[in-house]
């Protein structure tokens, strides 16, 4: 079961990599088996050319501890990750990227406004951006801190309906059901953000996509009475 998930997290870093979101080592994603206790997620700079399945690290759900003999160290973003899974028991996959649109959003403070229905297709709704780490947040924790602030930021939305937000000052996180998800959200993100950015050139007076539009989009591809389209599978990459 292990070597299976770290086969699926390897093969959603390299979709990260393959849909160009991630500059030289910037970016991860890890998957969770919750009956196990065991997170897995990307070895910390490590170029992604050069990793293969064996190379994903392993780590105890409860206390981030290695739980195999090898010996690369998890990623330096592994707290927050963590922080996520403890928080969200839905979800099944965390990726993290510094993908150019979306981390400009993000450097901006600013969230992504659902200018049409490709983004609400994905996001209901604008996504959101945390605020900014204080000093002491960023002086002691400051990976786990980042994990508090985000689900901070999350509290009042629904993380189903809203698997993405934007760290201030840092960059986009998204989620899903497994790491399969959580990269197909983040290829997403970086589309949307696209869009949005070169609406708001074209016409800084555009307006969000209206709620009617928009349930429709979504609730079309989520939710009990979903209709269209297919969930991101291990061989959507």
């Amino acid at each position: 079961m292990l070597d299976e998930l770290k086969e699926q997290v390897y093969r959603a870093n390299l979709a990260l990599i393959e849909n160009r979101l991630v500059t030289l080592t910037w970016g991860n994603v890890s998957g969770v088996d919750r009956s196990a206790g065991v997170m897995v997620i990307k070895p910390s700079g490590i170029d992604y050319r050069s990793m293969s399945p064996a190379d994903m690290v392993a780590v105890s759900l409860d206390n981030g501890e290695p739980v195999d003999s090898q010996s690369l160290r998890p990623s330096s973003d592994a707290p927050t990750h963590l922080a996520l899974y403890r928080a969200w028991s839905q979800i099944g996959g965390v990726a993290h990227t510094h993908s150019s649109r979306a981390t400009t959003f993000a450097q901006a403070g600013r969230g992504i406004p659902c200018f049409g229905t490709t983004h609400a297709d994905h996001f209901y709704g604008e996504v959101p951006v945390s605020r900014r780490l204080n000093e002491a947040e960023v002086a002691e924790d400051y990976e786990l801190n980042t994990g508090r602030v985000i689900v901070e930021r999350m509290k009042s939305l629904d993380v189903e309906s809203m698997p993405a937000v934007l760290v201030a000052d840092h960059g986009p996180f998204t989620w899903g059901p497994d790491a399969n998800a959580a990269a197909c959200n983040a290829i997403a993100l970086e589309e949307v953000a696209a869009m949005a950015m070169g609406t708001m050139q074209i016409n800084p007076s555009a307006m969000p996509l209206p709620r009617y539009i928009m349930d429709k989009h979504f609730r079309r591809k989520h939710g009990p009475d979903a209709y269209y389209g297919q969930q991101c599978r291990k061989d959507s990459f």
